[in-house]
């Protein structure tokens, strides 16, 4: 593992396709355990690290942030939803996605940008 976390393992992080790589990027890493600090209370990792072959990531035309390693998808929702949006936005994050139908909701944030090939500032739903 070439990053550290106060809050968060590598195998939260891990790529779920089998590969198992885990290589975030500090800086998201470390902004990750600042919203978690704020939050004060577990956050639940649904995924993290998405290596260009995981299923997801294959289907697109160009792989997503998960791949740039500076994304994760944190279980939770209703007020805790708005909890950790509030908080991500007060941190600085500036890419947010809202998952908030049916039985996986999730709140992504990541860290990505404009260099990285990712629009900034940005709020979606899917």
């Amino acid at each position: 593992m070439t990053w550290t976390a106060k809050y968060f393992s590598e195998g939260e992080m891990a790529c779920q396709c089998g590969c198992g790589e885990s290589p975030m990027d500090q800086d998201f890493m470390d902004k990750l355990d600042a919203l978690r600090e704020a939050y004060g209370k577990p956050m639940r990792i649904t995924s993290g690290y998405r290596c260009p072959d995981h299923p997801i990531e294959a289907k697109k035309s160009k792989p997503g942030a998960h791949s740039s390693a500076k994304a994760a998808d944190i279980g939770v929702d209703r007020a805790d939803a708005h909890e950790i949006m509030r908080l991500a936005f007060e941190l600085g994050f500036k890419r947010i996605g809202v998952q908030q139908k049916g039985n996986g909701r999730f709140i992504h944030v990541d860290t990505a940008t404009a260099d990285d090939g990712f629009p900034e500032p940005t709020v979606w739903s899917y």
